[in-house]
């Protein structure tokens, strides 16, 4: 018998997380009223998705990394705010602030000043580009979710 690697464990275990999931997305019940999304086809499909994955993962060949265990001394020499560690700290301060700033200032305030201002923090430099693309992507989403799978979002200070 061959040895698993690393990716199959991972697959494995990803993969029996995802039938959990499926297992308890099945429970879900249906609204009695016909719609055309229902509440239980948005976690269904997200763990089809994972299995499929996994599976993916699984009969993936691993290939050797340069560097892989390797730590990259240049990126811990820079300023502390740049930090690999530092930057896991900050966007999850940044998710945070977002969930807290949901409501008061809304879906599409929220969501761009996040999405702005997280890839400025990671050194993306066209703020224009920046915002237009954020404000495109936050936009249709909204549009998306309001007036076509009736969702509410909160609007916050915006009069959508």
């Amino acid at each position: 018998m061959t040895r698993l690697n690393i990716n199959q464990w991972l697959a494995l275990v990803l993969a029996l997380v995802a039938a959990v999931y499926l297992a308890m997305a099945w429970q879900i019940p249906t609204f009695p009223l016909p719609r055309p999304v229902d509440s239980d086809l948005f976690p269904k499909v997200l763990g089809v998705s994972l299995l499929i994955l996994a599976a993916l993962l699984f009969f993936e060949k691993p290939s050797a990394i340069a560097g892989a265990d390797e730590i990259d001394h240049e990126a811990t020499r820079g300023p502390l705010l740049f930090t690999p560690w530092a930057r896991v700290i900050v966007t999850a301060l940044a998710i945070a602030a977002y969930a807290f700033l949901l409501v008061p200032l809304g879906f599409v305030l929220a969501s761009t000043l996040l999405s702005v201002g997280l890839t400025a923090y990671y050194g993306y430099r066209r703020h224009g580009v920046n915002l237009a693309a954020s404000l495109g992507v936050v936009l249709a989403l909204y549009l998306t979710m309001t007036r076509v799978m009736d969702v509410y979002l909160p609007t916050g200070l915006l009069p959508f």
